[in-house]
């Protein structure tokens, strides 16, 4: 373990107006110690993609609450397959229903975290996942 400090990317893909899920999980990450870059509400899986590669992140969180995840989700994993950034870890929350977890993971998002799932829990997993 080194002692450069975790970046991690928070994204609301989509037309999802809500965001106090992705602003706690944001404050948590920020209050372990990891540098945390909060894109804001509706945004493209281009434009979070894009921002991933630019911010030069470790991981990328993204919060839904719109059930849009089986078409987002698949795409942003593409476009950073496309950008040479398959490496960065992408972890999501929010509701995402039990069945559609395992496709998820298998499109290579990390892990899953539903709601009532302990900041801590997320944080250890985030580093645990990047091991830096």
């Amino acid at each position: 373990m080194s002692d450069r400090k975790i970046r991690v990317l928070i994204a609301k893909p989509g037309l999802d107006g809500h965001d106090r899920g992705a602003k706690i999980i944001a404050r948590a990450l920020r209050d372990a110690g990891m540098e945390v870059i909060y894109t804001g509400l509706r945004q493209t899986p281009e434009q979070i993609v894009a921002a991933a590669v630019q911010e030069d992140v470790d991981a990328i969180g993204l919060s839904i609450l719109s059930g849009a995840h089986n078409v987002l989700f698949p795409e942003i994993m593409r476009l950073l397959k496309d950008e040479s950034a398959g490496d960065i870890v992408v972890f999501a929350g929010g509701i995402i229903p039990e069945k559609d977890i395992p496709k998820m993971k298998a499109i290579g998002i990390r892990e899953i975290f539903l709601p009532g799932t302990p900041t801590a829990t997320a944080v250890e997993a985030i580093r645990r996942a990047v091991n830096v």
